[in-house]
């Protein structure tokens, strides 16, 4: 029986409403102390130290492996830096696609492996623009991490047109079309090295999706018998 109250449209997963809210949320204190709303003359500051305290440094973290110095100030930055970013605008598209990507990838993940998803792909992120980036490079915004859900998105994707019969390779046009307008913005505006994370985080999700999308450890272990 047709149910006529239903919504024509699956709602959010409440991750994804978590994750957003918590990334503006931070966003939204920052701008008004920035603007000296809120903090007083210290509140001007605020982003800076925020962005010193929680953003990722190439050079903090091979400072902190050369001294064996691990401690949890330096590892957490491996997520927080995913939370605190350089300007609203910045905010504003990571949260455009954390919601697109969010609800589709959402709609097949368990909330748990969705969450892991997102955070995975942020560490993966960070330690690929550690080996590969700048040596003094920082790495702020949650752009790796929604890379990651691109990945398992593209993972869907390349499932999806396995089972249809179709080129799978077809699955990676967003991400193909995502970077070269990175690409295409850097040479004409100038652009640093974000997307060495960026790719990192999207391979990071394409590969720990095939372990947390549903089924994914029987149908790696099958295919592992297969051969």
């Amino acid at each position: 029986m047709h149910d006529n109250d239903a919504s024509p449209v699956n709602p959010l997963p409440p991750v994804v409403w978590a994750l957003f809210l918590l990334i503006f949320g931070v966003e939204i204190i920052l701008s008004l102390a920035s603007r000296g709303l809120i903090g007083g003359a210290g509140g001007v500051g605020w982003r800076l130290e925020a962005l010193s305290s929680y953003g990722f440094s190439n050079e903090w973290m091979s400072f902190a492996v050369e001294r064996g110095a691990l401690g949890l100030d330096t590892l957490k930055r491996f997520v927080t830096y995913s939370f605190v970013h350089g300007a609203f605008t910045q905010t504003l598209f990571v949260g455009v696609f954390l919601l697109a990507l969010g609800k589709f990838v959402g709609e097949v993940f368990h909330p748990v492996a969705l969450l892991a998803l997102f955070i995975l792909s942020g560490i993966g992120g960070a330690l690929v623009f550690w080996v590969f980036g700048p040596e003094q490079g920082w790495l702020i915004g949650g752009f790796p991490s929604v890379y990651g859900l691109i990945g398992g998105f593209t993972y869907l994707m390349w499932l999806r047109l396995g089972a249809l019969g179709q080129t799978q390779l077809m699955a990676f046009r967003l991400v193909g079309v995502l970077l070269a307008i990175q690409l295409l913005f850097g040479l004409l505006f100038g652009g640093g090295s974000d997307w060495i994370a960026d790719l990192g985080g999207f391979a990071t999700g394409f590969l720990f999706s095939i372990l947390l999308a549903p089924g994914g450890l029987s149908r790696l272990l099958a295919k592992m018998r297969q051969r």
